[in-house]
């Protein structure tokens, strides 16, 4: 109980981002006066809040402000995608200390883990910051997952990763503690922690990647299903017209809306000079900027490829709309903002047009106030996010023996 009233209290403040009087965390949390006279006092001595000057608000002495102090934990967020690995060190408020990005190209699990650690370790020896003082480290990594052992199993693109222990080996590297987060769920944590739209609302987050995800958030958490990989949704049928798949349908995501299948159909249009049919992760990453340029320069093929695009991702999302009925759409990742202009354009009146609640409302579709980070800096708000965020979960007993004498 103390632990979660110490969460509620720290969760109050951060939001706050001015801070708040004792008096302000009464009425805010609910918690006796007492109660919070005891732990913001524990939580000053440990450095995690700082008095910030005092107010004068009516009869009475002045109120001291509470401030939680950024500096006063960290945590590290990698992001691990087939085309690029990127790390971002965050303080305890979620601002971005530090960022790098790494080509990985295609090596096996155990260099890219050394190439991990070795960044980590550059990042925080350049901050200047004690290791001690960093919480963790989230990993974003494509699914599937085997959330309980930390395992990434066999993901699309990522070749050889057969069953990695990826948690154990780069804890094992760093010496740090290490929780490994689908990506798209990192992602969503992400947007939660910026405090973008209502603490207990829900939203869709579809995330632009090397491939398409989409993770849930209500009443502020991340859903994350029974197995940690909600969100796989590259076999939804979106073109029933499209491209064969791999599975044995025609017009899944994964070969109509992924970055490396809109560049095909871009090739088919003959937007590019050259008729050669490209692949690999980082060929296909610059001919998709190619194409983004080209579209936004006016070229009309390449417009028209994008807005195609568009298209086949408004039937995805209304169909996760229709079936999870959220307040709003949030779309980011690593791809998001090269095509967001002419998806922010088409996929509001088409998700409307799509929408079985449209006579009701509509829904709110925005991109991430996060960045293209969003996959690494929700991994790291992961970490945060254990340590701050309360939850009535933590309360349950969770062993019966702890009953008996």
């Amino acid at each position: 109980m103390g632990d979660f009233n110490q969460s509620v209290i720290l969760e109050a403040i951060r939001r706050s981002v001015e801070g708040l009087s004792r008096i302000e965390l009464v009425e805010a949390t609910g918690l006796s006066a007492q109660t919070v006279t005891n732990i913001t006092r524990r939580l000053l001595d440990d450095g995690l809040i700082a008095e910030a000057g005092r107010t004068i608000n009516g009869p009475g002495k002045p109120r001291i402000t509470l401030r939680l102090v950024a500096g006063s934990r960290f945590s590290v967020g990698v992001h691990l995608d087939p085309a690029v690995i990127t790390v971002v060190l965050l303080d305890i408020a979620g601002a971005v200390v530090r960022r790098r990005v790494v080509r990985a190209g295609d090596r096996d699990p155990r260099a890219v883990v050394d190439i991990m650690a070795g960044t980590i370790d550059d990042l925080i020896s350049d901050a200047e910051i004690d290791r001690s003082r960093v919480a963790g480290i989230g990993v974003a990594a494509p699914g599937p997952l085997d959330a309980a052992v930390g395992t990434v199993i066999d993901p699309p693109k990522l070749h050889g990763w057969h069953r990695v222990p990826l948690r154990a080996v780069l804890a094992e590297a760093t010496g740090l503690p290490v929780v490994v987060e689908k990506d798209t769920t990192a992602a969503a944590v992400g947007e939660v922690w910026t405090g973008n739209g209502a603490a207990d609302g829900s939203f869709l987050f579809v995330y632009l990647g090397t491939g398409v995800g989409a993770s849930l958030v209500r009443e502020g958490d991340a859903i994350r299903g029974s197995s940690h990989n909600f969100g796989e949704v590259g076999h939804i049928v979106v073109d029933p017209d499209g491209p064969s798949c791999a599975c044995g349908s025609r017009g899944c995501v994964e070969v109509v809306c992924t970055p490396q299948s809109i560049v095909e159909q871009a090739e088919a249009a003959g937007v590019f000079d050259d008729d050669r049919q490209i692949d690999g992760v980082h060929a296909v990453e610059e001919r998709f900027t190619m194409l983004c340029e080209r579209a936004a320069a006016g070229d009309a093929r390449a417009v028209a490829v994008i807005e195609r695009a568009a298209g086949s991702l408004a039937v995805l999302i209304a169909v996760l709309t229709n079936m999870l009925d959220v307040d709003r759409v949030v779309l980011g990742g690593p791809f998001w903002d090269r095509v967001s202009a002419i998806y922010l354009r088409e996929l509001p009146g088409e998700l409307h047009r799509r929408s079985a609640t449209r006579d009701v409302r509509e829904i709110p579709v925005s991109g991430t106030i996060v960045g293209d980070d969003v996959g690494a800096v929700g991994a790291a708000c992961v970490v945060l996010d254990q340590i701050l965020t309360p939850r009535a979960s933590d309360l349950y007993l969770r062993d019966a023996t702890a009953l008996r004498p």
